[in-house]
């Protein structure tokens, strides 16, 4: 049975970029959501098939739309590709974080790390992306010169753009990079026992207000995001 993937994105352009790079695309719809269905062969020649969507802004969206993907397509996994704050001294705008693993910001993890049925007496603290999808995407952004690291990513329902904000969430997650939806798609990924992968484009410092952040054109980051993310599929 031929594999599919799923990907998330962060902006319409990049899922419609993702769309182009696909053969025989048709476009569902449903839960709120246009998804891109379509195919893509592998370097190894085996032919895959894609769903491409965006999830949305927001804990609740990125958990929403990662489950009605698994449900509806029943993926082999789940990539996730979006833009984040650097919290890492030694990164750079444009920079990428491979999210090692996830950490929410504002979650007691005591009640919500009993993630499945089950599992109240070994509650996890944090979510990580899959070990082989991680190599993968490390294979793609040196093929393609970007900076890199795997490492931490905190995520959280709101928008991290002060200095005593930026201070708080490096003490109490120790993350590289903050944003508001990765911790949430690892989470439904790990619940339904798919593998994931959080990809994060450093877009600020996590100094940039929200209102003066919505003006950034951030279209460039599009076309890298979609060439990543198809990338990581031919590598399968």
């Amino acid at each position: 049975m031929a594999r599919t993937i799923a990907i998330i994105g962060a902006l319409d352009e990049e899922v419609a970029l993702i769309a182009k790079a696909l053969d025989g695309v048709e476009h569902d719809r449903a839960a709120s959501l246009d998804v891109a269905r379509g195919t893509v062969v592998t370097n190894a020649g085996e032919s895959v098939t894609v769903v491409a969507t965006v999830g949305g802004m927001g804990l609740v969206n990125a958990a929403a739309t990662t489950q009605h993907l698994i449900g509806t397509y029943k993926p082999d996994a789940v990539v996730f590709s979006g833009i984040a704050g650097n919290l890492n001294t030694h990164l750079h705008i444009n920079d990428v974080v491979l999210g090692g693993t996830l950490r929410y910001l504002d979650t007691d993890m005591r009640l919500v790390g009993q993630w499945k049925p089950g599992t109240a007496e070994h509650p996890v603290e944090e979510f990580h992306s899959d070990e082989h999808l991680l190599a993968l995407a490390d294979e793609a952004l040196t093929a393609a010169g970007i900076t890199h690291i795997t490492g931490i990513i905190a995520s959280g329902n709101y928008f991290v753009d002060t200095d005593a904000q930026v201070r708080k969430v490096v003490h109490d997650t120790g993350a590289d990079a903050v944003e508001m939806e990765g911790a949430a798609v690892a989470q439904v990924a790990a619940r339904n026992d798919v593998p994931a992968l959080v990809i994060r484009a450093l877009s600020d410092n996590a100094d940039t207000d929200y209102e003066v952040f919505r003006e950034f054109d951030i279209s460039e980051y599009a076309d890298t995001a979609a060439r990543l993310a198809v990338d990581i599929v031919r590598r399968l």
